[in-house]
């Protein structure tokens, strides 16, 4: 038996196989959820479609998130498949090239609010969307990166708009606690998506990450899935507005220097 036999999940954000949003969507197969996978536009649809029949998901639905009216549509295609939705994912993140590369202040006000739109309201929309269709006991969850809490070069307005994210999960938690659904975050350290590639400088702080973290290692998508599964069960009914950390210990670090040599004893 899987830790998640029986119960439904609705991803949304896959882009491609490099994605964390597939690293979940694997994840949440083999523990024996029922998945429904929604994509963003046209240009996604022939990367999607071949991972959706490869893992056997029958329910693939395109949805532009700032469009109220195909939130609702998507919603209701759910809710007439499905019935109820146990598990709730947000992989959906953007920020324009030129927002992600110099200083800050440059942040355009039009990149601004794209990015608060896409990567943090639309998290709000969806759950007001299925709010009706959820399980007691229901999981949502979204992801987000440690660039919310402190400086991140070149991460800029993303790095605020993944501050919205979390305190949205947190008051999203206070308003459905009483529906016994929870609703978390996933902190994942820096992993070669799509989206990281927008970001100026990103091998280097890649490599950076390897050198300075406890662990000595990087992040994989498998790692951040395993997490996922962990906040879709049961194993986690009391646990939310949390922000789980799976970064081999980054963030606890305050002082990066490079060790010459391991502890020893």
């Amino acid at each position: 038996m899987g830790l998640l036999d029986g119960k439904n999940a609705l991803i949304f954000g896959l882009a491609n196989d490099k994605s964390i949003a597939w690293g979940i969507t694997q994840a949440l197969k083999r523990e024996g959820a029922n998945l429904g996978i929604s994509y963003a536009g046209d240009m996604l649809k022939r990367r999607v479609l071949p991972l959706a029949e490869e893992i056997g998901c029958k329910w693939v639905e395109e949805c532009d998130v700032t469009k109220d009216e195909q939130i609702a549509a998507v919603a209701e295609k759910a809710a007439a498949h499905f019935g109820k939705i146990d598990v709730l994912v947000h992989s959906v993140a953007f920020a324009g090239r030129d927002e992600l590369t110099g200083p800050y202040y440059n942040t355009t006000r039009e990149g601004f609010k794209n990015a608060m739109d896409i990567s943090v309201y639309s998290f709000v929309a969806l759950a007001k969307a299925f709010q009706p269709i959820l399980n007691p006991g229901a999981s949502l969850m979204c992801m987000t990166y440690y660039g919310s809490v402190k400086v991140a070069p070149h991460y800029n307005v993303m790095g605020v708009a993944k501050a919205a994210l979390e305190a949205t999960t947190r008051y999203l938690a206070f308003d459905f606690g009483p529906q016994k659904i929870r609703v978390n975050a996933i902190s994942a350290g820096p992993i070669r998506t799509l989206a990281a590639a927008g970001v100026g400088g990103f091998r280097d702080m890649y490599k950076h990450f390897a050198d300075m973290s406890p662990m000595r290692e990087n992040v994989t998508i498998e790692d951040v899935g395993n997490a996922a599964v962990f906040l879709a069960s049961d194993l986690s009914k009391r646990i939310t507005g949390d922000v789980l950390y799976v970064d081999s210990g980054f963030n606890i670090v305050g002082v990066q220097m490079g060790a010459k040599e391991e502890n020893k004893e």
